[in-house]
């Protein structure tokens, strides 16, 4: 009898062990290169299982995506470089070292950015309005680690920046309005929030092409989309773009 139940605590634990990769939301998905690391230093057996696994495991950074598509979507997501760099050294037995990151040019840059909605709680909401001041457009969710560890430095920089022309508009890839709310609540966020229910297919953030959180947009005193990439250094960044000299 004390055989029978270590074998079925040892079935549970198993169980509990596969349950969240066969309740994965993340779907196979069919890259071919890991941006920034140069894969032809393995041989094509390599190659093809480090494709084969960044294409099938999901990133944990809250996105959603597999390793491959986060890597490819997001260059700076620290999550997925540890992933892909895991994948790699148990395939190949190598430690190796991503090259950093050159991105494309934005075509965005330079130009307004359209977004109006009525906030949770009521408020009318035109970045197109908000010219003078330094307006940052943050997309996030509650259930994103990486969005929640971000809310500090975002609160600070608020706090000291606000009464200087800093705005926040956050655009919420909640599909819980309570969730949301409470959040919100308890985190004394006062800025207005965006909210549609339709989780990753947020019209705002489907309409400006999010495809990972967070994305931390920042626009100047004219309304003109200036970065993309606010994330780690955003109160100095606020900082230089208030005392830049608007365009007359």
């Amino acid at each position: 009898m004390r055989s029978l139940s270590i074998l079925y605590i040892a079935a549970v634990l198993l169980a509990g062990a596969v349950a969240p990769q066969a309740q994965s939301e993340n779907k196979p998905t069919a890259y071919e290169k890991i941006p920034s690391i140069d894969l032809m230093q393995f041989s094509k057996k390599e190659q093809a299982e480090i494709m084969k696994r960044a294409n099938a495991e999901g990133c944990d950074c809250g996105c959603k995506m597999t390793v491959a598509e986060c890597r490819n979507d997001d260059q700076t997501c620290g999550k997925s470089v540890t992933l892909v760099k895991a994948i790699i050294k148990d395939i190949t037995g190598k430690d190796v070292r991503l090259a950093a990151a050159k991105r494309e040019a934005d075509d965005r840059i330079g130009k307004p950015v359209d977004i109006k909605f009525t906030s949770i709680d009521g408020k009318k909401v035109d970045v197109s309005k908000m010219k003078g001041k330094v307006v940052l457009v943050d997309f996030w969710a509650t259930w994103c680690g990486p969005c929640v560890a971000e809310l500090p430095n975002v609160k600070r920089a608020y706090k000291k920046l606000h009464p200087k022309g800093f705005e926040i508009v956050g655009i919420s890839l909640d599909s819980k309005e309570s969730a949301l709310r409470k959040f919100v609540k308890k985190e004394k966020m006062p800025w207005p929030q965006y909210f549609d229910g339709k989780g990753w297919k947020n019209s705002i953030s489907t309409a400006h092409g999010i495809r990972s959180i967070p994305a931390m947009w920042l626009l100047d005193k004219q309304g003109n989309l200036v970065d993309t990439n606010a994330r780690g250094d955003l109160e100095e960044k606020v900082e230089a773009l208030l005392a830049a000299p608007e365009a007359k």
